[in-house]
């Protein structure tokens, strides 16, 4: 099947490589599949894509990219949802708001991303950790482990989970 995006133009995918939001995201309930894409300008970041709506498509990052100790617990009724045993079963995405000084980019630390990639089931999880921040700065944690780490790719570590390579069209191209 195809999707039509506003950042990447037509993407051919497959239902495997679907995530289902049983609830939707925060603010966009009526949306429920989702796919995550890999930009091939970025090394970094992916998209969780709507395949609803061209428009709708939010940057996500690994919490362990800027946070290498971010800890969450989530509710028996969020475990059930996403059909896991433990949170350790799961992946954990955080969304990313980049403002026109990427310098000030933030990542949503308090309501992560949940993906069963075997289900291929997704949920956006509210958590009541009061040190957990909506609007964390990542910026120069992000600088700092891409210098300590300069190979370090989103790309390497999502490949578990059906992130969809996109293409380029060859005119698109360098």
């Amino acid at each position: 099947m195809r999707i039509q995006t506003t950042r990447f133009g037509d993407i051919a995918i497959t239902q495997d490589d679907v995530l289902e939001f049983a609830e939707g995201l925060l603010g966009f309930g009526h949306l429920r599949s989702f796919v995550l894409l890999d930009d091939p300008n970025d090394d970094i970041f992916a998209w969780l894509q709507s395949c609803e709506n061209p428009e709708i498509a939010f940057p996500v990052l690994e919490p362990e990219l800027f946070s290498p100790n971010y800890s969450i617990e989530l509710s028996k009724p969020d475990l059930e949802a996403l059909g896991l045993s433990s949170i350790s079963d799961g992946r954990r995405f955080t969304i990313i708001t980049i403002p026109a000084d990427p310098t000030q980019m933030t990542a949503n630390l308090k309501a992560p991303i949940v993906v069963n990639a075997k289900k291929r089931v997704a949920r956006q999880c509210v958590l009541q950790d009061a040190a957990l921040q909506i609007r964390e700065p990542i910026f120069s944690k992000l600088q700092q482990r891409v210098v300590q780490n300069p190979n370090t790719s989103f790309k390497e570590q999502a490949l578990d989970i059906g992130v969809v390579r996109v293409q380029r069209p060859p005119e698109a191209q360098p």
